[in-house]
């Protein structure tokens, strides 16, 4: 016998997969530069120089046996004190080597603070929009995920909704600013609010409630928003990061979970931390890029080409009588579908060559996910496709 669950998730890829694999058949059939493909949360801005040099130092300069080599299981100490002196200088912390474990990307962040916490019953709650593996991971690790509906019209945490959430089975609580699908920044009064809660709820069920932090997206934002660094308004926080967004790397699967310094029993959960990547089998992070993060710790690619691709997409889609909420981070837009089912809009858009992801998975049916992290040209060359599907639902 085999696990029937591990099969069913085999099967059925992820929505967003499943578009872009359909995506590809679809340019073979008509050709690439016919096909409008939004699916994917993929960079298409190159890695800034920094990764480049530091790949080509390393390589050359570096003993190749120690390079490519197992690292420690929570990773280099090295890479890990020059992050954490990243982290203290630019957001007023005081976290250490000894608060980082090396991961490979979010997804493994994410799984690992999952596996740490979870023991049968424990409830995890996450705020729609949110990322459709949260569910997968979270199940994964043995607890439920709650889901808690955002603010209708701007996507902030529904802070009385929230609260009555919050039960005896609460271990923690995940927040992904900027989010993916939204693009929302979540605002520090929000913010505030949220850890208000979450103190009197610990002290009212004499437990600790956690704060997973999801944040890949975090140097993704646009014309000067802040993104509050959440290690400074709760202690019991992890932040589970990504360099695939910010140094456009996601295929080489690099980031980190960080330990607040201040959370309670700290070395214990940090044990908890690196017992549950051992157990998920991980050994340690790539070792090529986990040296190459820690030399571009801070860089970006270039993120004004999302903020010309938001602006172009977002001016253009309101103009023809799409609905959405402006992003101020990330490089998605999240649509209301024009009609309710948005799983048959997106079919709908199929016939202009449009992919898209329908918001249902995401936790909010009647919604779509546009990602413009793709050329320019390519926003260019589907504005007359987005006017005709507009056009479709006016007739």
């Amino acid at each position: 016998m085999i696990s029937e669950e591990m099969m069913a998730l085999g099967k059925k890829r992820s929505v967003i997969r499943e578009i872009f694999e359909y995506g590809k058949i679809r340019a073979g059939e008509i050709g690439r530069e016919n096909v409008f493909d939004f699916s994917l949360g993929n960079p298409n801005v190159p890695p800034p120089d920094c990764v480049k040099e530091a790949i080509l130092d390393l390589v050359n300069t570096e003993d190749s046996v120690t390079l490519h080599g197992y690292t420690s299981a929570q990773g280099d100490a090295r890479v890990r004190q020059a992050i954490a002196d990243y982290i203290n200088a630019t957001y007023g912390t005081q976290v250490d080597a000894d608060n980082l474990y090396m991961t490979a990307g979010a997804a493994a962040s994410l799984s690992i603070c999952l596996k740490a916490l979870a023991v049968p019953g424990d409830e995890f709650i996450a705020f729609t929009p949110f990322f459709p593996e949260y569910r997968v991971f979270t199940e994964a690790a043995g607890g439920k995920l709650v889901v808690v509906p955002s603010r209708e019209g701007d996507f902030q945490i529904d802070i009385p909704k929230f609260a009555e959430a919050l039960t005896e089975r609460t271990k923690a609580v995940i927040v992904n600013s900027p989010n993916n699908p939204s693009g929302v920044v979540l605002s520090e009064d929000n913010i505030r609010q949220l850890c208000d809660v979450m103190r009197e709820k610990e002290a009212q069920f004499g437990h600790p409630i956690y704060l997973i932090t999801d944040e890949p997206y975090r140097e993704l934002v646009y014309e000067g928003v802040s993104v509050p660094y959440l290690l400074n308004y709760y202690d019991n926080t992890f932040v589970c990061y990504s360099f695939s967004k910010s140094l456009s790397l996601p295929g080489e699967r690099i980031g980190y979970v960080l330990v607040s310094n201040k959370m309670e029993a700290e070395r214990d959960v940090y044990a908890a931390v690196c017992g549950a990547g051992r157990a998920l089998g991980y050994v340690c992070a790539p070792s090529l890029f986990q040296q190459v993060a820690a030399r571009c710790v801070g860089q970006t690619s270039d993120i004004s080409v999302y903020k010309k691709n938001r602006d172009l997409l977002y001016n253009q889609l309101t103009s023809f009588g799409f609905d959405c909420v402006k992003p101020a981070g990330a490089f998605y837009l999240f649509v209301k579908s024009m009609e309710p089912d948005a799983n048959a809009f997106c079919e709908r858009a199929k016939q202009y060559e449009l992919l898209l992801v329908p918001g249902d998975d995401f936790g909010c049916p009647g919604y779509v996910r546009i990602s413009y992290c793709v050329s320019t040209e390519q926003i260019l060359r589907a504005m007359p496709a987005f006017e005709k599907l507009a056009k479709a639902y006016k007739a």
